[in-house]
Formats: structure tokens, C-alpha cells, sequence
């Protein structure tokens, strides 16, 4: 009695301690997953963005013990980045020396090195080795090495570590139930019947239906019956059972976010954006662990596995065998002592240290190409400062870079970059829309509603038109989720959809322009207006339109982050950016990834209209900011998928503006067929011989085949924050984000650092989505476009067993099944000040300097006399 009493109080003690730190412990684990939100907003995320407080090679390594996921390139990819020369040797060189030099090796330095550069260099796999007895001579010698020298082992799961043993695929079993559950209760469109009651949380729906479940065992049900009516009390009970060392909790809740990191990352995503579903989580974790426990429940306790020397010892007695040309039986000659010298750098020099090892000098490769194009034509540029006759404003997107370049090759324009979204926090709702969108950095919550508006007779007959134009499309998936008339919607739509499917696959520009125009003619959109007067209403959680002192302060950051402070021409042209496809549930990756995949074109209207208010004008003349009279702002986009600029907002111009207006006009047809020309034979399977540039970019955006309608942003690789003098008729490949930036009206570095934090952060999520989903395409992508499952309204799976896709699609990032075509380079951030500038950049600002410390990304900054400074 008095022993069970014991355990019985300890039981209650280990509860209690369990009970004080479990949410910090959740909100810890989360760390190693990113939230994720719904595809049709799809937005840039960095899957590590919780982890960067911990060095890039110390990530790499958990994650291939944990979940065997490589966030380095492969050998493969390495190799054919070396064969296309984007990897020079010498930089190689220094990074193995580099390393060399940093370990204490009882070696002679002669012997350490020719072993390295063999191992790096030669393409062979190791070879198995013989005889046997040699390898047990070894292993006698060195039964203790590998405690000595192993580094802790990882945590998992108790049902991968089953799963391990051979005798099961718990994990899998698992993963699937969750899946399962997950679709349940995340569907926002598909679902014929809802999962019942929802409204209580993830915990009680699933609790109230698991008891029922066909696909488990009796026996497995029945572990159920006594949960805890509470997710937080069954995620401690199952902890328990499950015997898991305190220590151990953060690490075991990580392995089960591991798992399906897709899912959890949107139960994660769903916390964040509800105070009434701020537990998901939690949720999420008492489910998946209490049916873990009751699926291995029969198989406790597991038995341990053990390493056996063979195992341990061949692939480093390989190593020197292959690479540094010593026989095994000259091993088994050496003492334990220098036999241990000789494994120790065979262990340490593992397959993980060589990726990194070739990816830094890939990556300082790029570098060093990318400063010989810069100091080459600042070496070769005119001083003169020539007159211009119109600004346009690019988004920093890499892909506004090519046309750019040709905007600036036919006539006096000047081109800046600035993010996409303009520095207006907003959130926007176009004419006729009962629904708004953030239209802002998924980093940051919008602070005003900007409605586009039309008078109440014109607004009533488009809104009339525009049910009418969508009552097709309404009834339609009224139909299609109805159980009764979904069975008879094949019959009806059969033909319609089959009609429609042949002309958007064998005629698609002709098509999509003959779908256009019908929807065009018959909505007929009047002209429109914006509220940017500030509004009071009662049916808006937000503030509409600004006040005048807001109005100024959004005006005056974005013309100085943008470096657009004097020197203004006659027309200064905003131009946002968005894309165009059909039949791709990826559409909404392919628009602005600063405005979490919302075009950015009405921000750019937003502003432009700002910026030709008199009154603000006025205010901002007096703050050291005069704009002529005869200036004029207008808007514009960039659609990418056509390099084509359109026009959104043209107010009256001046006759000097019109002038310049007509100029940009005369030459636009010319810029788009140049960017054309350059973009489209990038695109795999095009035969410029036969084939229009112009006209296969007008046919990837309305073909419902095309797997490709564009790159989107693969190949970016750096982030250059300066003058456009700097860079301006520079080739640089659409690789590159370009931010305007002049230190010399920056005194103070503030400017810099609001870079650093928005766009910087900004250009460094999408370009580790993209690094992510070309390393690990099956854990960090999303798959084939072509055998993608859009699945419960929110995301993609592939088949209807998978975890909930999160990254790009492999037609994003590869060119063929053999060939990547993104480069994964971690970003390089290159900024023109001077030196003291980036120290302060860099000292001021613990994330950044977290960032290039621990390898999330690469720094090198260009002094105001020319000179290139790596910083990584």
C-alpha cells in the first residue's frame, strides 16, 4: 500500500511540474515549424524562420537525425553546379583549409589534407569492405571509440523509434490517422457533411468521433474512453505513460511537429490568428500523443537498439581505405591511439561537412561574380549626371530587374526599387467585394481599410451584373458540395466544362482573350474612386482611409525609402506587380511576395493618389520634402507572367507629363517583346525557331495545361540595398532584389535598419522557401503540379495521404527530372555605406546579426570609394 502511495504522489508531483511548463514548452517546440496559412494567400516563409538563433549546420544536422531530411544540396547538384562552373575550385580550397585550420587533429597536416580533398572530390561512393576479421580486429581495438566520439543521439518518437526495429510502421500509421483527423477539421470548402462539433476545438471533435473510428482496433478505441476532457491534461497523461523524462518533453514535441510539419504548421498558422483557437496546437500534440501511446501501448516497453562496431566502424575505415590510400590491414596495424587520430577526422569529415563545405564556395562564387559585374561598371561608367524624364517604381521583386534594364535602355527613365507593398499597412476591398484581403508582409497586421468605391447607382447595377456574371460559378459548388445533386453534376456540366477544357488546352490565348472580353463587355466596370478620408463606420473593425497627419507620414517614409526625395521628374509612375495564370492552384505564389500573395497594384494606387493631394504636398515641403507642381503621380503594374505594364490609375497629367506619359507608351510593346525575348527561352521545351517569344508567354498564362506559366522567383540570389548608379545597365540575370538606398540622407541608420527588418526579412523568407524546396522537395516542397490534390480548401497534398504541402511545386525550381533550375544559394545582402554604417546595422540589431552569425544569411557591403568587404 504505502509503495503504491508512493507512485501514486509522485505520479501527482510529476503532473504538476509537467502542468507549469507544458505551454511554454509547446510554444518552444513550435519553433521548429513555420506557420502556414491557405494556398490562395499564399505567402513567402521561411520554414526555419524559429531556429535562427542556432547556427545553419547545427539545424542541418538535427533535422537529418530526427526526420532524415537534408537541407544541404545534394552531391549530385553540387556536381552539376560544378561542371557549369558556378563552383570554382580555389574557393574550395580556402573553406577546407579554413576548416583544417579550426580542428586539433593528431595527424600530420599532409596526411589530414590529402584525406579531405580525396573525400571531396572523388565521385565514387565508398566500397563495402572485406575480409570480416580485419574490421572485428578494429573494432576490439576500439570498442570505446564511438562513445567517446558519437554526439548525442536525437529524440524521437516512440513510434519511429518502433518503426525503427523493424517489426512495425507505427509512424506511418500514425501520420496517416492524423491526416485524416487534420482534413476534418481544417476543411473550409470541400467537405459534404462538416466534422462535428468543431466550434468546441480539435481535442473534443476528435474525441467525440475516435470512439467510432472503423480504421482502429477495438482494443485501440478503448484506450480512449477515459481521456481527459481537457487537450491539456491528455497531453500530460499521455507524456506520462509514455515515461518521457522531462528533460526530453521539448525535444519529443519537436519529433512529433517533425512528423507532418505541413499540418502542424497550420494548426500553428489557425493559433495565431484567433484568440479562441489560440491552443490548437496544444491540441493538435494531446491528439497525435494520445493516439501514439494507445497504438504502441501492446509494444512497451522497446527494447533499445545498439550500434554494433561493424556498423560504426566500415564506413570510417572505408573512408581511409578509398581516400587515403591505406589498406585495411595496415589500419588494424596502427595502435588504438593512432587508429583513433585516423577515424576522428573520417568522422568529423561526414558527408554533411562536405555539402556545406562545396555550398559555401558555390556561394562565394556567385559572390565574386556578382562584384566583378558591379566594380567592372563602376570602373567603366560615366560620372554625369544626364536628366530624366520620368521615375518609375519597381517592386524589389528579382523578376523586375530584367525589365527594368530595358524600360532604362530606350529612353531618359530612371527606375527605383522599394517593396511591393509601399509601406501602407493595409487592408484593401475592391469595388463590389462583401470581402477584404490583407494586402501587406504576412510579418505584419494591416492598420487601415481602403475601400475602392463608385457612386451608389453605378456601384448597385456592377454589383448586379457582377451576381449575375458569378451565379454560374455560385451554383456550381453549391452543387458540387450537395450530396444529392453532386452526383448528378458530372452529367450536366460534362459537356460545358469538357468544351471549355479543349479551347483553354489546344487555342488558350485565343480563349482567354475571347473569356476576357465577354467578361469585360458585360460588367463593364465604372470608374473609381478610393476612400483615403478617413471614415467612421460601425462595420469595419479597422479605421477607412487615413487621417491628414497619417497621410503625410506614409507619404514621406515611402518617397524616402524609396531614396525619392528631390530631383523629381515630370511623371513619377508606381508601379506595382502581379501575375497571371489559370488552373494553378500556385497562382497566388506568382504575385507579390511582399504582399502575401496579393498584387500589389492597388497599393501602388494607394499611394500614388497620396502623393497628388495638395495638402500633402504642402505638409511635406515644410518636412524638407518639395514635390513641383507640374510633377504628377500614377500607377501601374507589372504583370510578370507577360512583361507587361498596365496602367491602373492615370490622373490628369500636365502637358509636360503627358508628353512623357506618350513617350513611355510608344516604347512599352518594344520593352515587353526585349523581356520577352530574354525570359521565355529560359523556360524548359522552347523552340525560339519556330515559336513568337511574345506569344508563348501570352499562352503559359491562359493554357490550363501549362504546368510552368513562369519562373516565378527561382535563381534569386542577393539583395543589394543602394543607387541605382550602382547597378544600373547591369546584367544581373533577374537574380537580383533591388532596394534603393543613399547612406548620405540616413545619418542617423534608421532607414537602413526599417530595410534590414521589412524587405530584407522579406527577401530572405522567399528565398529560403525556395533553397528549401529545391534540397528537400519531398519534405519542404510540394511535389509534381500535375498529381497535386488541392485538399480541404487550404493546401495541396499529393494523393490523399500526405502531409499538407507547404512549399513550392517542383515545376518552381527544376528544370527536368535530372536538372535543378533554382541555385540554392543562402541570400547575400550587399549594402552601400560605409563601413561604420554596417557595423552600427549589424550591432544595433541582434536578429540580423543572428542571422549572418549563424549562416541564414551572407553579408558583403561596397564603400562609398568602391571597395567590395565580405562580412560571412
Amino acid at each position: 500500500m504505502s509503495t503504491t502511495l508512493t507512485l501514486a504522489q509522485s505520479f501527482i508531483l510529476e503532473k504538476k511540474s509537467y502542468t507549469q511548463n507544458l505551454n511554454d514548452l509547446v510554444k518552444s517546440a513550435s519553433e521548429v515549424i513555420a506557420p502556414l496559412g491557405p494556398i490562395s494567400t499564399f505567402a513567402a516563409r521561411n520554414p526555419w524562420m524559429g531556429l535562427e538563433q542556432q547556427p545553419f549546420e547545427k539545424v542541418a544536422r538535427r533535422l537529418k537525425d530526427v526526420c532524415d531530411v537534408d537541407i544541404y544540396p545534394t552531391e549530385s547538384v553540387l556536381k552539376s553546379a560544378r561542371n557549369r562552373g558556378e563552383i570554382r575550385q580555389e574557393f574550395l580550397e580556402i573553406s577546407l583549409q579554413k576548416w583544417l585550420d579550426s580542428q586539433s587533429l593528431d595527424l600530420p597536416h599532409d596526411v589530414a589534407e590529402r584525406f579531405c580533398r580525396a573525400a571531396l572530390f572523388v565521385d565514387q561512393p565508398l566500397t563495402v569492405l572485406s575480409p570480416a576479421s580485419e574490421l572485428k580486429r578494429l573494432g576490439k581495438k576500439l570498442s570505446y571509440f564511438k562513445h567517446q566520439i558519437a554526439e548525442k543521439q536525437a529524440v524521437k518518437t516512440f513510434s519511429q523509434r518502433l518503426e525503427q526495429l523493424g517489426n512495425e510502421e507505427t509512424a506511418k500509421d500514425l501520420n496517416r490517422h492524423m491526416i485524416k483527423w487534420c482534413k476534418l477539421f481544417l476543411d473550409e470548402s470541400q467537405a459534404v457533411v462538416s466534422m462535428p462539433n468543431r466550434k468546441d476545438g480539435f481535442y473534443h471533435a476528435w474525441l467525440s468521433l475516435v470512439k467510432y473510428d472503423p480504421a482502429l482496433k477495438s482494443s485501440v478505441r478503448k484506450e480512449f474512453n477515459d481521456l481527459p476532457e481537457k487537450a491539456e491534461d491528455a497531453l500530460i497523461q499521455a507524456l506520462l505513460k509514455l515515461e518521457i523524462p522531462f528533460s526530453e518533453i521539448q525535444e519529443y514535441l519537436e519529433a512529433h511537429l517533425l512528423a507532418l510539419p505541413g499540418w502542424a504548421g497550420m494548426m500553428l498558422w489557425r493559433s495565431q490568428q484567433s484568440f479562441s483557437e489560440n491552443s490548437l496546437l496544444e491540441e493538435y500534440l494531446a491528439v497525435r500523443i494520445s493516439l501514439e501511446y494507445a497504438l504502441i501501448k501492446p509494444f512497451l516497453p522497446l527494447p533499445e537498439k545498439k550500434i554494433e562496431d561493424k556498423v560504426f566502424l566500415e564506413p570510417l575505415a572505408a573512408a581511409w581505405v578509398q581516400w587515403g590510400g591505406v589498406p585495411i590491414n595496415q589500419l588494424s596495424q596502427l595502435s588504438s591511439a593512432e587508429l583513433k587520430n585516423y577515424l576522428t577526422l573520417a568522422y568529423r569529415f561526414k558527408r554533411g561537412l562536405r555539402q556545406r563545405l562545396w555550398l559555401e564556395a558555390w556561394e562565394k562564387t556567385y559572390e565574386d561574380q556578382l562584384k566583378k559585374i558591379i566594380v567592372s561598371k563602376q570602373m567603366n561608367s560615366e560620372k554625369s549626371v544626364k536628366p530624366v524624364s520620368a521615375q518609375i517604381v519597381f517592386c524589389i521583386d528579382v523578376r523586375s530587374e530584367p525589365f527594368r534594364r530595358k524600360l532604362e535602355q530606350e529612353g531618359p527613365f530612371e527606375t527605383l526599387g522599394a517593396a511591393g507593398f509601399f509601406g501602407l499597412p493595409i487592408e484593401i476591398s475592391e469595388l463590389g467585394s462583401h470581402h477584404s484581403h490583407d494586402s501587406l508582409p504576412v510579418m505584419f497586421k494591416p492598420q487601415f481599410k481602403v475601400k475602392e468605391t463608385s457612386s451608389e447607382v453605378k456601384l448597385k447595377q456592377y454589383q448586379q451584373r457582377s451576381k449575375v456574371a458569378h451565379s454560374l460559378s455560385t451554383t456550381f459548388k453549391t452543387m458540387k458540395h450537395n450530396l444529392p445533386s453532386s452526383l448528378l453534376l458530372p452529367e450536366i456540366s460534362g459537356p460545358w466544362m469538357g468544351l471549355q477544357t479543349l479551347a483553354r488546352s489546344l487555342v488558350p490565348r485565343r480563349a482567354g482573350s475571347a473569356f476576357r472580353k465577354i467578361q469585360k463587355t458585360w460588367l463593364r466596370k465604372p470608374s473609381t474612386k478610393l476612400s483615403l478620408e478617413r471614415e467612421y463606420t460601425l462595420d469595419s473593425e479597422l479605421p477607412v482611409g487615413f487621417t491628414d497627419e497619417e497621410k503625410v507620414s506614409y507619404v514621406h517614409q515611402a518617397l524616402k525609402i524609396m531614396g525619392l526625395t528631390d530631383h523629381f521628374a515630370p511623371l513619377v509612375v508606381i508601379c506595382g506587380h502581379g501575375s497571371h495564370s489559370t488552373n494553378n492552384p500556385y497562382a497566388s505564389s506568382l504575385d507579390c511576395g511582399a504582399c502575401g500573395g496579393a498584387s500589389s497594384g492597388f497599393n501602388a494606387r494607394v499611394l500614388a493618389s497620396l502623393c497628388n493631394l495638395p495638402r500633402v504636398r504642402q505638409t511635406l515641403a515644410r518636412e524638407g520634402i518639395s514635390i513641383p507642381t507640374d510633377t504628377v503621380f500614377a500607377a501601374a503594374e507589372h504583370i510578370t507572367t507577360l512583361d507587361k505594364l498596365k496602367w491602373i490609375y492615370v490622373p490628369q497629367l500636365t502637358v509636360q507629363a503627358k508628353k512623357v506619359f506618350d513617350q513611355i507608351e510608344s516604347i512599352l510593346l518594344k520593352v515587353s517583346e526585349k523581356a520577352n525575348a530574354e525570359r521565355i527561352p529560359q523556360l524548359p521545351n522552347i523552340n525560339l525557331t519556330c515559336k513568337n517569344p511574345k506569344r508563348e508567354a501570352e499562352r503559359f498564362a491562359e493554357d490550363w495545361s501549362e504546368i510552368r506559366p513562369e519562373w516565378g522567383l527561382a535563381r534569386n540570389a542577393a539583395f543589394i540595398i543602394g543607387e541605382r548608379n550602382l547597378t544600373r545597365d547591369c546584367n544581373l540575370n533577374g537574380r537580383v532584389f533591388l532596394q534603393n538606398y543613399k547612406w548620405q540622407n540616413d545619418k542617423n541608420g534608421d532607414l537602413l535598419a526599417t530595410i534590414i527588418n521589412g524587405p530584407g526579412t522579406v527577401c530572405q523568407w522567399i528565398n529560403l522557401q525556395y533553397y528549401a524546396s529545391t534540397v528537400a522537395p519531398h519534405y519542404y516542397g510540394s511535389g509534381n503540379k500535375a498529381t497535386q490534390t488541392v485538399t480541404a480548401g487550404i493546401g495541396v497534398m499529393q494523393g490523399n495521404a500526405s502531409d499538407l504541402l507547404s512549399g513550392l511545386p517542383w515545376q518552381s525550381v527544376m528544370k527536368s527530372d535530372q536538372e535543378v533550375y533554382h541555385a540554392p544559394l543562402r541570400l547575400l545582402m550587399v549594402i552601400q555605406a560605409p563601413r561604420k554604417y554596417v557595423q552600427r546595422a549589424l550591432s544595433e540589431n541582434q536578429e540580423f546579426y543572428q542571422k549572418v552569425q549563424n549562416g541564414w544569411i551572407r553579408l558583403a557591403s561596397i564603400d562609398p570609394e568602391g571597395n567590395w568587404e565580405s562580412w560571412s
